[in-house]
């Protein structure tokens, strides 16, 4: 499987602190709708850290059943490598294509330990590993030279690129194995490193706006001269989506939307009234 396109990172919506399974049946049915072209359930945008065991697989059990048609890559990473071969194998009955695998955070390994830990999680499974490379959450920086030793692992198929290093990721680009996929994990840096080659992104801006980024990585990928223009109109909407913590400022976004509620589970917290005006002048600049 090769992963190429806009995949959408999933919120999980709450209500009363209880995971609001029929907003999520909605948002997942608005990303199929918008031609998507794949889905990423319980990643660090769905909150995983505070999901329990059942919450998870229902809400992979959703996301698979009504998105049959693309690739459905499901979070499974911990900082310990037993615990995310548990996820694997708690998940691996709903049919996921692939697993997101997050680089250890918190324990600060070394590049070889990073290389050890895919290298381990990878033997858990027999389908794609997309390894997620995010400093910012996790303290540690996987290397370009690190990366294409993980990408040498024969089932990790990507990765998802948010070190914020373009240079970095170029390497990686320029380095990679046939048939390894280059995803932005930083909205903003989507047209840049398709440019350089990549192959599009996990983004947090298309849950609010899935048309418009399946537009625009459809044209950054043709070299259309309208991503450009797409990119710029998107923009403050990329902004919009980290003036606090992700996912705050999407999920009061999509409640200004009337999709879900931005109810949060602790230590997040809802967003401050001027994260929703934000948000307001956001979406009517986009007209959704």
């Amino acid at each position: 499987m090769i992963l190429r396109g806009c995949g959408t990172a999933l919120v999980t919506p709450f209500r009363d602190g209880n995971v609001d399974f029929e907003a999520y049946e909605k948002l997942v049915r608005r990303q199929v709708a918008a031609g998507i072209d794949f889905l990423v359930p319980l990643g660090s945008t769905a909150e995983t850290p505070c999901l329990e065991n059942d919450e998870k697989v229902e809400l992979l059990r959703i996301a698979r059943e009504l998105c049959p048609d693309r690739p459905v890559v499901v979070g499974v990473g911990t900082n310990s490598p037993a615990a995310t071969v548990q996820n694997i194998k708690l998940l691996e009955p709903l049919g996921p294509d692939a697993y997101l695998v997050v680089v250890p955070y918190y324990n600060k390994p070394t590049q070889e330990g990073i290389y050890r830990y895919f290298a381990h999680v990878a033997q858990a499974t027999s389908k794609g590993i997309v390894a997620y490379n995010v400093p910012g959450r996790t303290g540690t920086n996987m290397k370009a030279a690190t990366t294409l030793r993980v990408a040498g692992i024969p089932n990790v198929i990507a990765v998802k690129e948010a070190s914020g290093d373009l240079a970095q990721v170029k390497e990686v680009i320029d380095g990679r194995p046939e048939g390894f996929s280059v995803l932005s994990g930083n909205d903003d840096q989507t047209l840049r490193i398709v440019s350089d080659g990549g192959d599009g992104v996990i983004s947090v801006a298309s849950n609010i706006a899935p048309v418009l980024m399946e537009e625009f990585v459809t044209a950054a990928l043709r070299g259309d001269s309208a991503a450009e223009s797409l990119d710029s109109k998107l923009a403050p909407l990329y902004d919009g989506c980290f003036v606090e913590s992700n996912p705050i400022p999407v999920k009061a976004g999509l409640s200004l939307l009337g999709l879900c509620t931005p109810e949060m589970r602790l230590p997040l917290t809802e967003a401050v009234p001027s994260t929703f005006d934000a948000m307001k002048h956001i979406l009517g600049d986009l007209d959704l």
